[in-house]
């Protein structure tokens, strides 16, 4: 369950985690702006109220393990683990810059707080049902997440992944598609079609949800509901708008890897500034 004044303050922080997207691509004049933007509800949830984690302490044994498959949209991550006090705000400005921890795909080695490397897509479905495999041989009753993009969908090795997960009865698992329909170059219904997305998880034995993934509210409860399940993993399908919080970008394709001009970032953090205050007036 969440309350009202939970929401409240998760979407605060989701909108300052949006602002700081926009200041961190804006300084390196490089990397990724649609998805780490419609990505900013669900890690701000994950963060701020879900995940088992302690920032002062991020190899603790007991924390619950969260993969990002989709490397590319790590500005997000980062923006939300900097909130959450894993390391200095100022060092946000560092992103894609020589030699910084903030490298434009997730590096553990460099960072404490991310579990592994992701660059190549298709591989965070594996990684994730490894461990969570790992875990359950242990007798851990940690939970392993995995956030993956309906783009690299289109890798076979998720669903080599998912035979696994699934014939192993990986209820330990609770895994995020990032459904924005689109991928560097297109729709992904015009470069390669995915539905019917649910029946195939389904098929694989997997407990499968949709969800709003701008919805607070529904992405708990669908974490929730996951826990509940005995023999199965869980597969969310997140419906979300890519560059969430800026109108003039949303579900535009052509954003999917390009960071905004100074002129842009003006304009996009007015967007999102405007969205904090509302929030606040919502549940006040």
């Amino acid at each position: 369950m969440i309350t009202k004044e939970q929401i409240k303050e998760v979407e605060t922080k989701a909108c300052d985690i949006r602002e700081t997207i926009i200041e961190m691509l804006t300084e390196a004049k490089s990397g990724h702006t649609a998805g780490p933007l419609g990505m900013a509800d669900v890690f701000s949830t994950f963060y701020f109220h879900i995940l088992k984690h302690k920032a002062s302490d991020p190899e603790w044994e007991e924390r619950d393990r969260l993969i990002l498959s989709n490397g590319h949209i790590v500005p997000v991550r980062y923006a939300a683990m900097a909130h959450a006090g894993y390391f200095p705000m100022k060092e946000i400005m560092t992103l894609r810059k020589f030699g910084t921890r903030l490298q434009g795909h997730p590096e553990p080695e460099r960072l404490p707080g991310l579990e592994t490397n992701s660059g190549p897509l298709g591989s965070g479905l594996s990684q994730a049902a490894g461990i969570a495999y790992g875990l359950k041989m242990d007798k851990k009753d940690n939970y392993t997440y995995c956030f993956l993009s309906d783009g690299e969908l289109q890798a076979g090795n998720i669903w080599e992944a998912a035979m696994f997960a699934g014939n192993n009865k990986l209820n330990n698992l609770i895994s995020i598609i990032d459904r924005n329909n689109i991928q560097i170059n297109g729709m992904t219904y015009d470069v390669m079609p995915l539905e019917p997305l649910k029946e195939k998880f389904e098929s694989f034995n997997f407990h499968v949800i949709e969800i709003d993934g701008h919805s607070i509210e529904e992405i708990v409860a669908a974490v929730e509901e996951g826990k509940k399940q005995k023999e199965k993993p869980t597969m969310i399908i997140a419906k979300t708008i890519p560059g969430k919080g800026i109108p003039e970008i949303e579900c535009d394709y052509t954003w999917h890897g390009k960071p905004p001009t100074p002129e842009e970032a003006e304009r996009f953090l007015k967007n999102v500034r405007s969205c904090s205050g509302k929030v606040t007036e919502e549940y006040a």
